[in-house]
């Protein structure tokens, strides 16, 4: 029993644990989107689909000497493919599709170690089926759970600082051939029960169920591929809607992942598979649930009311899923059919994935899927209850889905408020919005990706080439431009990492070269079209498609004279714009006294003491200048770099640059070393 359990442990902990590792492997190829987590997500759970699949259908089809003989050439060939290290060559050069282009990246990678570890729990139960009549092998499922919550927790707060990037791979590596080592001295085990033929070992567990005889019928499997899609599409529907409409909080996606998992356990963790689910109470707790999340959505006024939506949307996640899995383990089968019940379950989690991940950016305009979800889920309740005629529980939960629609539309409505230009791809959803429409002086536009703000201009003909925002006249970067400006004799060339509604052309002057870097193609459509810095500046503007850093890699020398990163305020941090390998890619691009100026306003990271720590380890000034409104507010902060000192020493740099304090016990940020847990404010 031990060599059972102790295999789906580490098949389960190594299931997610390489999650993470790939995923930071392959981030900075891809602008370090929080798009990057979703397409593996979805790659992880279809590939979880195939390694169920497999194992329902070699256990079905297959006897049990010719199913352990193809599981350990399977096993064999996995582990001639170790180490998991993606190749260089797939790196994007800008104008692929993103989300296909990792995809085919995972699959060649990791895809067939991650697809035997995915079959592992459901093969593992039906052995230890056969092996132990009569001891449920649900049980095995919590524990496989309970395992990937430790690797999912484990990883940012303990690996992640600790170990170097490409050395996590190769551990981890080692750690799949333990697994490959446990796992096959059960199939040799498995082999040997050959002699006492597989109808005996078929017998021997149906002594223990008097219920065998009863088929899963179609409709029970319909039932668990949609609760099983539900839990799937409210774990990313959350998700996306506390990281991308809430707040752009690092590793926020890290507890809803968390408590998806956590009820996976306690449903699953019974004696009998199912005593730790309070079915009676768990449908009014999920409809309490439904109404609350279907009611923040609605309600805009509290999008900013932090720690609200993170309790609502975390404590709603875990009752609507409690619900899912829990309805799931109510209408488990006997054990003879335990591989096409963990098939459905499959099924549904990868269906639920996909159409979170992969269809909804293709449909839907923005991040509205969590409302139509909730929809689902209560119309499903519904459903049900009407099958087993429980009509007053068919008024309750009825009501809820209409509550539920209301909300979903009124959310839509809402969310289209004022609003000129939609759209949403791989990179997010953006909005162009127009405020003070019937004032002249203060009638302006601006661009908001998911609740960051990006930009905005004045549309009065006389206003709208003062820069707003993060760029004011006395902010970091503007100073930086005028110092320039001043001590040059000749036009500047000037470097912008993320290009916005591209306010900084507004600082150009005839002659200068202002090349904008911009990952995101929609950014730049809306930047050309829905407002004006880039066609009314006098200087001469270039915009470069594709991940700044891979860009500037394959460039020959830009000779910038400034340097502008301005890529740290949004959604996801791209770490690998801000580590010293990245750092060492910007100098060779500026003159020698050129500066390279960090944007690192941020609500919920402090970067300044990165950015110090990377000015320190290459022996570089450095000037940290925060720029406040009138009421004492941050506008902006921005940290200058320059391998010349005196870049630095203008009186106008030096008057109001304030001095670095640094975070003890943090370390310089590299491609192998970066934790984002230490930069929480």
């Amino acid at each position: 029993m031990f060599l059972h359990a102790l295999t789906i442990f580490l098949s389960a902990f190594l299931l997610f644990l390489v999650q993470p590792i790939i995923a930071k492997q392959i981030l900075p190829w891809f602008g370090g989107s929080a798009a990057v987590w979703s397409t593996c997500l979805v790659f992880f759970q279809v590939t979880l689909l195939a390694g169920y699949l497999y194992a329902d259908w070699t256990t079905r089809r297959l006897n049990i000497r010719r199913q352990t003989i193809l599981h350990a050439a399977l096993l064999a060939v996995a582990l001639l493919l170790l180490p998991i290290v993606p190749a260089a060559s797939w790196k994007p050069i800008g104008a692929e599709q993103p989300s296909l282009q990792i995809l085919l990246l995972l699959t060649v990678t990791i895809g067939l170690p991650y697809f035997l570890l995915s079959t592992t729990s459901p093969l593992i139960q039906v052995w230890f089926a056969r092996a132990y009549p009569g001891v449920s092998p649900y049980r095995l499922f919590a524990l496989s759970n309970l395992a990937s919550m430790l690797a999912l927790l484990g990883y940012p707060f303990l690996l992640e600082p600790n170990v170097a990037t490409r050395f996590q791979a190769i551990y981890w590596s080692a750690g799949f051939g333990v697994f490959a080592l446990t796992i096959a001295i059960i199939l040799a085990r498995a082999y040997k029960t050959n002699a006492r033929s597989d109808s005996a070992a078929a017998r021997a567990i149906a002594s223990a169920d008097q219920n065998l005889h009863i088929e899963p019928t179609s409709r029970d499997k319909a039932v668990w591929v949609a609760l099983s899609a539900l839990g799937s599409m409210l774990l990313l529907g959350v998700s996306n809607h506390l990281t991308q409409n809430i707040a752009s909080i690092p590793l926020l996606w890290l507890a809803p992942l968390a408590i998806y998992l956590l009820t996976f356990i306690l449903c699953f963790g019974g004696t009998d598979g199912s005593s730790w689910y309070p079915r009676g109470i768990a449908l009014s707790q999920a409809a309490l649930a439904v109404v609350a999340m279907a009611w923040l959505l609605a309600e805009r006024k509290l999008d900013f009311m932090l720690y609200l939506q993170i309790a609502v949307f975390s404590v709603g996640l875990f009752m609507t899923c409690m619900y899912c899995h829990g309805e799931l383990v109510a209408r488990k089968p006997p054990a003879q059919h335990l591989t096409t019940f963990y098939l459905m379950i499959s099924i549904g989690g990868a269906a639920g994935s996909i159409l979170i991940g992969i269809l909804a950016p293709l449909i839907l305009p923005a991040y509205f899927e969590l409302g139509l979800t909730l929809v689902a889920l209560a119309a499903l309740a519904t459903w049900l209850f009407w099958r087993q005629g429980r009509w007053q529980l068919v008024l309750m939960s009825g009501g809820i889905c209409a509550f539920a629609l209301w909300s979903c539309v009124h959310t839509i409505r809402q969310y289209q408020q004022d609003v000129v230009v939609m759209s949403r791809n791989f990179y997010g959803t953006l909005r162009v919005k127009e405020f003070n429409l019937h004032s002249i002086d203060n009638h302006k536009r601006s661009l908001l990706h998911g609740a960051i703000l990006h930009g905005d201009q004045f549309m009065d003909a006389r206003r709208r080439v003062i820069a707003t925002t993060y760029y004011r006249n006395n902010s970091g970067i503007a100073i930086a431009l005028r110092e320039k400006d001043r001590s040059l004799v000749r036009p500047r060339r000037v470097g912008i990492v993320g290009l916005g509604a591209g306010t900084l052309a507004t600082y150009g002057n005839k002659n200068d070269v202002f090349r904008f870097y911009e990952i995101n193609p929609d950014v730049v459509e809306i930047a050309k079209r829905d407002f004006t810095y880039l066609q009314e500046s006098m200087a001469t503007v270039e915009v470069s498609l594709g991940d700044a850093r891979l860009t500037l890699e394959r460039e020959s020398s830009q000779h910038f004279d400034v340097l502008a990163i301005d890529a740290f305020s949004g959604d996801s941090i791209p770490v690998h714009l801000i580590t010293l390998e990245a750092l060492d890619s910007y100098q060779r691009h500026m003159e020698p006294d050129g500066i390279i100026a960090f944007h690192v306003s941020n609500r919920f990271l402090d970067l300044t003491p990165v950015v110090g720590k990377l000015a320190n380890a290459r022996g570089l000034a450095v000037a940290w200048i925060r720029e406040t409104h009138d009421d004492g507010r941050t506008a902006s902060d921005w940290v200058l770099l320059s391998k010349d000192p005196l870049a630095l020493q203008s009186p106008a740099i030096v008057a109001i640059a304030k001095p670095i304090v640094a975070r003890a016990g943090t370390q310089v940020w590299t491609d192998d070393f970066n934790n984002l847990v230490e930069a929480l404010k």
